[in-house]
């Protein structure tokens, strides 16, 4: 292979993941509360250039770069979430007022920092199925996407997403209960 084609191969390769990373922030950000700043492209550029840093991330291997990709995009955006929620407190000085943060009735809007906590309090009780549910949700990883990166079943990621889903469900919904509205 010449010089310029390993090139172009490259370029390619490198189009293919910023495309399906866009699609990843597009996914993520459609599910974000309205009146947030971010831009799938703002957050694509941070999240490529991050998974580009990563040394343990083979490039031929489609569904570890979005697992990947995933990961990072999941962190960005509760990195933003905690910026966001930390100006509204009234940044460094603070206020001091709690802010009610409520699960939406829809499940296209959640509270990332909610769902992250969530995700880490299930990852506690269950690693794989929070596995499963980063790949899925901020992924967009199919289930046979997520069967190959964790070397499982179909039927258990099925099984997996199942319970996380319910266990999150109870979760998200007995913490919307237990907090009063601020408004």
């Amino acid at each position: 292979m010449s010089a310029s084609e390993h090139q172009n191969d490259r370029k390619d390769w490198q189009n293919s993941v910023y495309d399906q990373l866009h699609r990843l922030a597009q996914g993520a950000l459609k599910r974000e509360s309205p009146g947030h700043s971010l831009q799938p492209t703002m957050l694509v550029h941070d999240a490529y250039l991050k998974l580009l840093e990563q040394k343990n991330v083979d490039p031929a291997d489609r569904s570890q770069v979005m697992a990947a990709g995933a990961t990072i995009i999941r962190r960005l955006l509760v990195d933003y979430a905690r910026t966001r929620k930390a100006q509204k407190r009234g940044g460094a000085d603070g206020r001091g007022i709690p802010l009610h943060i409520s699960v939406a009735d829809s499940a296209r809007q959640l509270d990332v920092l909610e769902l992250n906590d969530a995700l880490t309090t299930l990852g506690e009780a269950n690693a794989r199925a929070a596995q499963v549910v980063e790949l899925k949700f901020f992924g967009g990883l199919s289930g046979e996407e997520i069967a190959e990166q964790l070397n499982i079943s179909l039927r258990t990621v099925n099984n997996d997403w199942r319970f996380a889903k319910a266990w999150l469900y109870r979760t998200l919904s007995n913490d919307s209960e237990g907090n009063p509205t601020d408004e």
